[in-house]
């Protein structure tokens, strides 16, 4: 027998499945998440797999929400961002500033136009003093230049420069992405340099474990659009494994559930992320997904993924009230329930006057050596006292003041995370959950809600009352899973721009759910999902709160046998895949261009320039898919022509997209597969 091992490694749970030829499950776990060292969860989750299985394994995926939720917290490394022959209104445009602050961005002179051709000769003088300057104080580097999609001649030599000069990895636009749009292309590129160091730790760790258990089988990673690349191809473009998560769930709902036509959501701990199936395909999202504000240009499954989890911050908003997200919180019952010794402190402070630092608590995250070595003396003291277990940060401030801002400065940077009253606490209030100390979670909504009456002046609840402010936080979940479930549809019937869809959205959504909490009321018409179009919920919180979703929106519900763990069963049912788009201009009538890696190439027919584009670009993806691991390929052709019709002139060729797609299964390891 010869058995395929899933793993997904989200930012609360880490699962683990073996899933047989036949695609049922044979067995499936579920263990804690552990960010700080990511080998201690994804070990747990494996060994709690009967051990009797593992030697038949030949095949190991890996599906991830780390990318996603890194994207949405705006977390990441270091990098520096090279930008070649861009203006300041690019580079504005491009949000870099946000993401990585003015002094990490380094614009060179350099650059090629639409036609290809060269219009500022590469400065290679100031790329060497920025890589020099830069080379110690971050994991990665970004490079972007102008119109590097029609030429990257300049792009190649300043990676080229970089390996010269560092160690460090690397990454190109041209590499990326294939759409014009610098400043969009240069937020993918830093995207990428980003997620770069965090992919590596969890191939590394994944890696680590598989060999200590005797596991020797290729392991692969899934894409965002459901496909499969090997570690070394997901270690080059971490970027491409944005909503690797997501995609990996819509494949595993599909497969447990057997529906071809259903809308999926599958709830984390960070996000929600709903997709609408049809005939058993996701739709894909050629333009990129909008992820946390951000639009990576990255082919993925069109996603719509809001910043609500089960551990989402719950927060006063001014003007607003409540609202959850986006930012993860370490729920305050699961916090109790890992380290019991923060029970007291959390007593103390149900029965002291409200303060904004009481129910944080600051744990160490994650582990990234760039970071640490950047570190400034009180916030390398802080990281060390972290070790020794959570700081309560209500004693910080009040007692240690340089503690308590060397911590802040660390959760800024993504090394530290707090804990926090999120859904998953008010679940537990409302008896909805039992997974981790209740006891915690009555604690924190009482210190929330007189936080939020006393210090904001929000909520009408009684002194000592937890179920009304959790039921009131619960609702909005359920109202905002609702709304982004209707925008979805929306969507999928008519592409309505974002802030058209979210209004309407919100009205249809205050109508069902306003129908469902009073249930004396008799509108004139009603609210209904189309009836061959069921909800398929998975995820760890989805049984807290679908059911009350599906009752209010008036929508068939399928929560399917392993729903928990549909991510990793997803992760191993994709096949391996990589496309590559060639674009192809007539700058002047009767004159064609092909624009590839080495530069323009011109013909002099239409016909001669599609052959020669349909070979290059088929050769190229069928090289990237057998190095993404395929262990055979076909290639399939797409094209996209743009021409215009004049009664004079004919038909005008203006441009052509070719694109090819090679695709084939995964190897598999020889021995298994020949017992």
């Amino acid at each position: 027998m010869s058995l395929m091992l899933g793993i997904d490694t989200g930012g609360t749970f880490t699962d683990a499945v073996l899933v047989d030829d036949r695609r049922e499950i044979v067995a499936a776990a579920k263990q804690l998440t552990t960010r700080y060292d990511l080998t201690v969860g994804i070990a747990r989750a494996i060994d709690n797999l009967p051990s009797e299985h593992l030697s038949a394994i030949s095949l190991v995926s890996l599906s991830t929400t780390l990318t996603t939720n890194s994207v949405v917290e705006g977390k990441g490394s270091p990098v520096c961002a090279l930008l070649i022959g861009y203006d300041d209104g690019q580079v504005r445009n491009s949000g870099l500033v946000d993401l990585l602050g003015p002094e990490s961005i380094v614009m060179i002179a350099g650059g090629h136009d639409a036609a290809g051709n060269e219009v500022q000769a590469l400065d290679e003088e100031a790329a060497r003093a920025a890589i020099l300057n830069w080379r110690d104080k971050v994991s990665a580097f970004a490079i972007s230049a102008g119109f590097s999609v029609r030429n990257p001649r300049h792009e190649i030599r300043v990676r080229e420069i970089v390996r010269e000069l560092s160690s460090k990895t690397v990454t190109c636009g041209h590499e990326l992405a294939s759409s014009l749009g610098a400043p969009r292309r240069a937020a993918t590129v830093a995207l990428n340099a980003r997620m770069i160091g965090h992919v590596q730790h969890l191939i590394e760790s994944v890696e680590a474990i598989l060999s200590a258990r005797g596991i020797h089988a290729p392991l692969m990673i899934v894409k965002g659009d459901g496909t499969l690349i090997n570690a070394e191809s997901a270690l080059q473009r971490p970027v491409s494994t944005v909503l690797s998560g997501p995609a990996a769930s819509v494949l595993g709902a599909c497969a447990l559930s057997g529906l071809r036509d259903a809308i999926v959501a599958d709830m984390g701990g960070t996000t929600t992320d709903i997709a609408v199936v049809r005939n058993g395909r996701p739709e894909l999202s050629f333009d990129g997904a909008l992820i946390g504000g951000w639009q990576p240009m990255v082919e993925a499954v069109r996603v719509y993924s809001i910043g609500l989890g089960g551990d989402s911050e719950v927060r006063f908003c001014g003007g607003q009230g409540i609202a959850i997200g986006p930012r993860r919180v370490v729920p305050l019952s699961l916090l109790a329930s890992e380290h019991p010794e923060v029970l007291p402190a959390l007593e103390e402070q149900a029965n002291a006057p409200p303060n904004s630092s009481q129910l944080r608590f600051a744990l160490r995250l994650q582990h990234d050596e760039a970071l640490l070595r950047s570190l400034t003396n009180d916030e390398r003291y802080a990281w060390e006292r972290l070790a020794s277990g959570p700081v309560n940060m209500e004693d910080a401030a009040a007692n240690d003041r340089h503690l308590a801002r060397a911590l802040a400065k660390l959760e800024r940077k993504g090394l530290v995370i707090y804990s926090g009253f999120t859904p998953t606490d008010a679940a537990h209030v409302l008896g909805i959950s039992s997974h981790w100390s209740t006891t915690a979670a009555v604690l924190g909504a009482r210190i929330w809600a007189k936080q939020m009456r006393r210090l904001y002046g929000f909520g009408r609840w009684p002194n000592g009352d937890v179920e009304g402010p959790s039921r009131q936080v619960f609702n909005l979940v359920i109202d905002g899973i609702s709304q982004k479930l209707v925008e979805a549809g929306l969507h999928e019937q008519n592409q309505l721009a974002a802030v058209q869809a979210d209004k309407i959205a919100r009205l249809l959504t205050e109508m069902a759910m306003g129908q469902r909490r009073d249930p004396s009321r008799h509108p004139v018409f009603s609210i209904q999902f189309a009836s061959d179009t069921p909800l398929v919920a998975v995820g760890g919180p989805a049984p807290s709160y679908y059911p009350e979703v599906a009752r209010g929106l008036r929508l068939g519900l399928y929560m399917p046998r392993f729903a928990e763990v549909a991510n990793a069963v997803g992760a191993v049912l994709g096949e391996v895949a990589q496309r590559i788009h060639l674009t192809i201009t007539q700058p002047v009538r009767g004159h064609f261009r092909v624009f590839t890696e080495n530069g323009p190439k011109d013909f002099h027919e239409l016909e001669a320039a599609v052959e020669y584009a349909r070979e290059l670009a088929a050769a190229e993806a069928a090289a990237l898919a057998q190095q993404a691991g395929a262990a055979s390929v076909q290639v399939e052709f797409e094209c996209a022509e743009n021409n215009v019709t004049d009664e004079i002139d004919g038909d005008m060729f203006f441009e052509m997209r070719v694109t090819a797609i090679a695709s084939g299964p995964p190897r598999r390891s020889v021995e298994e597969l020949n017992k």
